[in-house]
């Protein structure tokens, strides 16, 4: 049964509880305002690339139909899933969603498969589904932490590029919606074959004016190709992350109505007990009264 100091005891710990959750909504708030402007200043620049690698396709006369990769000769066929999830908890169903498309869209594909996870706890939902990850990666705690990780996705992708199987890259990642909350979404990522280049082939040049193409050609395209490969892994981590927030602050709010919930209830519970005990206390003055008058 609740006494007075187990109720004041609760809506203490109720009030220090709501404490760490307006912390925490701030937190989120304002990670996601970075990230965010992180994926808005990569908008531009990733345009520029795709213009650059558009007039260098064309000037040469590289064609759609044309692999840029070196090996044609390869033996087999991999999928190799590179998945963003999260390491720290409290961001609702992030994680849940993410391991679900993961395994839906990976069990609808051919050959055979193999997963890289970024956060620790995706990683455990892919595991449960029977899909053990390969390599594993922590979550950047800021934006100046995803060149890090970016570089590293991209040394080892390099590596497996090197192989004699073919291997298809493709990267699974939340993004924000424009209208609010988030959704998983799947891209492909390596090889650079025709079905990357014709993405590039339906893109126009935004002005009359014919561009100058200057330099050698190959040392330039793979400049381009380069940094297409590292905006495009930036831009995923950077949109996972702001979702992650964005999770994380929705977890947060509905934990601090619960937490409001909470409060009135115990502030009505001890209110209730306090009027009853003074009742009481009253009661006994009373009685205590009309005995002593009926002795006398």
């Amino acid at each position: 049964m609740d006494t007075l100091e187990n109720l004041r005891n609760k809506t203490e710990g109720a009030k220090d509880l709501k404490s760490v959750v307006k912390s925490m909504k701030a937190m989120a708030a304002s990670n996601i305002i970075q990230y965010e402007m992180a994926v808005d200043a990569l908008g531009d620049y990733f345009r520029t690339i795709a213009l650059g690698i558009v007039v260098y396709l064309r000037k040469n006369n590289i064609g759609a139909n044309e692999n840029l990769n070196k090996k044609h000769n390869k033996k087999g066929k991999a999928i190799c899933a590179i998945v963003f999830g999260s390491d720290q908890g409290l961001v609702g169903q992030f994680n849940d969603l993410m391991a679900e498309f993961v395994t839906r869209k990976i069990n609808a594909m051919n050959g055979k498969k193999e997963i890289w996870v970024i956060g620790e706890r995706v990683k455990l939902l892919l595991a449960d589904e029977g899909y053990k990850a390969l390599e594993s990666f922590n979550v950047p705690n800021d934006v100046n932490a995803i060149t890090a990780l970016v570089n590293k996705i991209l040394i080892r992708s390099e590596e497996e590029n090197e192989k004699e199987d073919e291997k298809e890259f493709y990267i699974f990642h939340n993004q924000p919606k424009a209208t609010g909350g988030y959704q998983p979404v799947m891209r492909r990522f390596l090889p650079l074959d025709e079905k990357w280049m014709y993405q590039f082939f339906k893109i126009g040049w935004p002005t009359k004016n014919i561009p100058q193409v200057a330099g050698e050609i190959k040392t330039t395209l793979l400049a381009f190709i380069r940094e297409y490969l590292f905006t495009s892994l930036f831009k995923a981590c950077a949109e996972s992350l702001a979702s992650e927030n964005a999770s994380r602050l929705e977890a947060m709010q509905r934990a601090e109505k619960n937490i409001e919930e909470l409060l009135s209830d115990l502030g009505e519970k001890y209110q209730r007990l306090r009027q009853s005990s003074i009742d009481e206390e009253l009661f006994d003055v009373i009685s205590g009264f009309e005995a002593l008058k009926s002795r006398n």
